[in-house]
């Protein structure tokens, strides 16, 4: 038997080796088996509200947005329980700024009404991301052993080259632009993530009561070297 001490001094594993993500850069994000990511962020609609014609528009668009795909896509929502204590905040500045007793007071009602609301209400906030992949196995234009011997690189390591990273790149923002084409046809708004709004993503999402707390930086002021000969 291990004594307390010992195990204490154990070191554990980091959580890094159990996630998919190799590195994030020139908003894609590259997973370890070398295969591409790209995340569209789009709005949504209230099917519901629109008319019978409408519905049998959006229908016939989707219909033929799937249909024009020549690859597999992922939908991802994510729901988060609405935060507004920034909101909140204001509301308690402009009421500290305010003269006027009896507005003074609206704001103190108000403030406290939208407070209790989402307490009682458990009010969430949702958003709709596109994950377009691009796997330099799925390219038909290659022979058979080409895209055999593509599965096989070692992008855990993260040493694919820089002009082979662009190739696969460009090859994958292709995809997105067909996507985002198709999305606006269902009268969609949609966005292509950058590199500061993927690693912001996936930090909320592995750490959604830390990122309540703690916000990460621009990534343009943090002090990192920039390795050029990799990915």
């Amino acid at each position: 038997m291990q004594s307390k001490k010992l195990a204490k001094n154990k070191p554990t594993a980091s959580t890094q080796r159990y996630i998919d993500i190799a590195q994030i850069q020139d908003d894609v994000v590259v997973l370890k088996d070398g295969t591409l990511r790209a995340v569209v962020l789009t709005s949504s609609l209230n099917f519901s509200l629109k008319s019978e014609d409408e519905q049998v528009a959006t229908v016939g668009s989707y219909v033929q947005f799937l249909n024009s795909l020549k690859f597999p896509l992922q939908i991802v929502i994510q729901s988060r329980r609405l935060n507004i204590d920034n909101y909140l905040k204001e509301l308690e500045q402009k009421y500290r700024e305010q003269t006027n007793e009896l507005l003074k007071l609206q704001i103190a009602d108000y403030r406290n009404f939208i407070s209790e609301l989402v307490d009682l209400g458990q009010i969430m906030s949702k958003r709709f991301y596109v994950v377009v992949p691009y796997s330099p196995g799925s390219d038909k234009q290659k022979g058979f052993y080409e895209r055999f011997q593509s599965l096989f690189l070692p992008a855990s390591k993260v040493t694919l080259q820089r002009k082979k990273f662009l190739e696969r790149r460009n090859k994958l923002m292709q995809r997105v632009e067909a996507v985002l084409t198709g999305l606006q046809g269902m009268g969609l708004n949609s966005a292509l993530l950058n590199t500061q709004s993927l690693i912001e993503l996936y930090y909320d999402s592995y750490n959604p009561e830390i990122a309540e707390r703690q916000k990460l930086e621009d990534i343009t002021k943090m002090d990192v070297e920039t390795q050029t000969g990799n990915i």
